[in-house]
């Protein structure tokens, strides 16, 4: 508890001195001078000043004016000079180079960097025996002389046109497609081509008209025409032909309309469609019903002649059976039946003569 009380009477007592103290100086009796800001190695005897001390030189008092002695910061052989102002230069032997001979003049140096498009030559500060270039993007080769072509991938989508660039393309895009790689397709819709109150859909590079009812086109901007259902009137030459007449209103509205000029073309909607339907009678002839009677006779003919085979051949099939149907002698009867008795019994003799008697 009393460490506490001491700080604070510590912190109480340098407040009071720092808020008395004209700006510049500081001390419990006021009686330093502040420094420079950022000075090092000096001191002041005014406020705000940098008074360098023995050996060392600069603005803050921060260069060794004996940096060769006390640095010795020439590197690989090279000799130190001091300019008396805390600044020193080297003197490097052959092949190498930099305010301290810290670098080699290696193959990157000896070259006079030979990388091209902006490619950075490498030789590890000199001590590598053979350089490499490192290349920006876009660009190889051992000294980054050779253009990448960037069309190799295809980076352009539905047909368009790749041209190559440094380090970069550009896509040329066909009708109907837009953005960097052409893969936007351009909607054909937004011009609103569909007339009448059609209803459009896009395509590629096209477009579709879904008309209501009533018109027709690309674009439905042609009316239909109303074409209307005429009563059939009767032909004085045959009852059976009937030839649509238009009314007395459709005769004057055919003369009504204008002639077309070679100058002024009949537009869609005035064009009419004309219908001409022929129909050629012609009696039946003489001859188409001669040859029919010659058709009827000789199938008449050929049928007769299938009757009277069909009768002959059964005729000739009865007589070959009749002798075939003479009864057996008493003798060859009995033999035959002792023959095959013993394979079927006799039929009842009983029910052959009852068979007579009612005979």
């Amino acid at each position: 508890m009393l460490d506490m009380c001491q700080v604070l009477v510590y912190l109480v007592t340098l407040s009071l001195s720092v808020s008395r103290c004209d700006p510049g100086w500081e001390g419990e009796l006021c009686e330093r001078c502040v420094r420079s800001p950022g000075c090092v190695h000096g001191t002041c005897h005014q406020p705000w000043q940098c008074i360098c001390q023995t050996d060392w030189a600069g603005r803050f008092c921060d260069k060794d004016i004996h940096a060769c002695t006390h640095q010795q910061p020439c590197q690989n052989g090279g000799s130190c000079f001091d300019t008396g102002e805390g600044e020193h230069w080297c003197s490097c032997p052959d092949g190498f180079y930099g305010k301290n001979c810290e670098l080699r003049a290696g193959p990157c140096t000896k070259s006079r960097s030979p990388c091209k498009n902006g490619g950075t030559c490498l030789d590890r500060d000199g001590f590598a025996d053979t350089l490499t270039c490192r290349c920006l993007a876009g660009f190889v080769g051992p000294r980054c002389e050779e253009d990448v072509d960037d069309c190799l991938m295809r980076p352009c989508a539905n047909g368009a046109t790749c041209r190559d660039g440094v380090n970069r393309f550009s896509c040329i895009c066909p009708q109907g497609f837009e953005g960097r790689f052409c893969t936007v397709n351009w909607d054909d819709c937004t011009s609103g081509p569909c007339q009448n109150g059609g209803r459009c859909y896009d395509r590629v590079a096209d477009f579709d008209c879904v008309c209501l009812k009533g018109y027709s086109g690309k674009t439905c901007s042609l009316p239909v025409p109303q074409w209307r259902k005429e009563r059939p009137a009767l032909s004085r030459r045959d009852p059976g032909i009937t030839i649509p007449q238009p009314d007395h209103a459709t005769r004057q509205g055919l003369a009504a309309l204008p002639a077309a000029s070679p100058t002024q073309p009949v537009r869609e909607q005035e064009r009419l469609l004309k219908v001409e339907v022929k129909e050629l009678l012609s009696e039946p002839s003489s001859a188409l019903a001669h040859s029919q009677i010659v058709g009827l006779s000789v199938f008449g003919a050929l049928t007769a002649l299938l009757v009277s085979v069909t009768v002959v051949v059964m005729l000739l099939c009865r007589r070959q059976e009749e002798p075939s149907r003479k009864p057996p002698r008493s003798g060859e009867r009995g033999q035959a039946e002792g023959a095959i008795s013993f394979l079927q019994p006799p039929a009842p003799e009983s029910r052959k003569e009852l068979y007579l008697d009612l005979m």
